[in-house]
C-alpha cells in the first residue's frame, strides 16, 4: 500500500480458510513482511494436490498433520517428559476457584485451560481447568461457566501500519477513553472462527479487548489476533485475566491469583 510518503506491506488471510496462517504471522513487522512470498496464499489445498499429482511428487496424498505435527500421537504430555525429565516439573496445589483445596499435582506445565481429562477428586460434575498460576505452581478448577471470558488484555502488541495506531497516539491516549476503541474481529486461538470485540489501545504495547459474545477458553500465552475482514491490524499475547465469578460483579470480582 502507497500512502503519501510512506508505503507497507498488509498481511491478509489465505483463501482457504483450513489452511490459512496469517494468525501465526501477526508479530512479523514490515521489514519481515516486505521481503516475505506467500505464493500459496491464493490457493486452496486441493488445487495444491492436484499440481503435486500432475508433478509426480510422492507427497500428493499425504495426509494433513493434526494438533502438533512434531509430537508422535499428539501426547504432549509424554513429549514433555521425554525432553524435560520429571524433576524439571513444577509441583504444586489444586483449588477450586472458592478456594477450596482440591488436591496435588504433578507439574503445572501439564494442563491447559478448559482441560477436564486428569483432574483429581470426585465431583458430582465435570470440572475443568479454570486458570493456571505460575507464580505459586496452582492449578484453579471450575464448572464450565468459569471458562468463559468477555474481556482480557494483550500485551506486547505489534500493530500493523494499516491499522493506523501510531505510537505517539497510543502513548497520548487514556485507558478507557472510548474514542480511541475501534471493533474489529479477533481470534483467540488458530481454529477459533473470529468473534466481533471492541479493541482499545493502551500504554506499553498493550490493549484491552472487550468480547461482545463472551468466549470460551481464553487462554493465556495463546495469541489475540485482530482483523477488519481479511486484512491483519495487529495482535498480542493473552496475559491471566481477573477471575470474576458469573454471578458476582464489580468489587465481588477475584483474581485468581488472590486465592489461599
Amino acid at each position: 500500500v502507497d500512502d503519501p510518503g510512506y508505503s507497507y506491506a498488509i498481511l491478509r488471510k489465505g483463501i482457504d480458510p483450513r489452511k490459512d496462517q496469517s494468525y501465526f504471522l501477526f508479530s512479523l513487522r514490515q521489514p519481515q513482511l516486505r521481503r516475505a512470498l506467500t505464493p500459496l496464499g491464493r490457493m486452496t489445498k486441493p488445487e495444491i494436490r492436484k499440481i503435486a499429482h500432475s508433478l509426480g511428487l510422492k507427497i500428493a496424498d499425504k495426509i494433513d498433520s493434526q494438533e502438533i505435527c512434531f509430537v508422535p500421537g499428539n501426547d504432549y504430555k509424554a513429549f514433555l517428559r521425554s525432553h524435560l525429565g520429571d524433576n524439571e516439573f513444577h509441583r504444586g496445589e489444586i483449588y477450586d476457584v472458592d478456594g477450596n483445596f482440591v488436591g496435588e499435582h504433578d507439574g503445572i506445565e501439564l494442563f491447559t485451560i478448559g482441560q477436564r481429562k486428569g483432574l483429581p477428586g470426585g465431583s458430582p460434575r465435570p470440572r475443568y481447568v479454570a486458570d493456571l498460576d505460575p507464580e505459586t505452581n496452582r492449578v484453579i478448577v471450575g464448572d464450565a461457566e468459569h471458562l468463559v471470558c468477555d474481556e482480557f488484555v494483550i500485551d506486547r502488541v505489534n500493530w500493523h501500519p494499516v491499522a493506523g495506531i501510531g505510537l505517539s497516539a497510543v502513548a497520548s491516549a487514556k485507558a478507557d477513553d472510548p474514542g480511541r476503541s475501534f471493533e474489529a474481529t479477533v481470534k483467540i486461538r488458530y481454529n477459533h472462527p473470529g468473534t466481533v470485540a471492541t479493541v482499545t489501545p493502551l500504554e506499553h504495547d498493550r490493549a484491552r479487548v472487550r468480547l461482545h459474545e463472551p468466549q470460551r477458553a481464553v487462554t493465556p500465552g495463546q495469541a489475540a489476533v485482530i482483523y477488519d475482514d481479511d486484512i491483519v491490524l495487529g495482535g498480542g499475547w493473552i496475559c491471566r485475566r481477573a477471575f470474576c465469578h458469573p454471578e458476582r460483579s464489580g468489587a465481588e470480582s477475584r483474581d485468581l491469583a488472590t486465592l489461599p
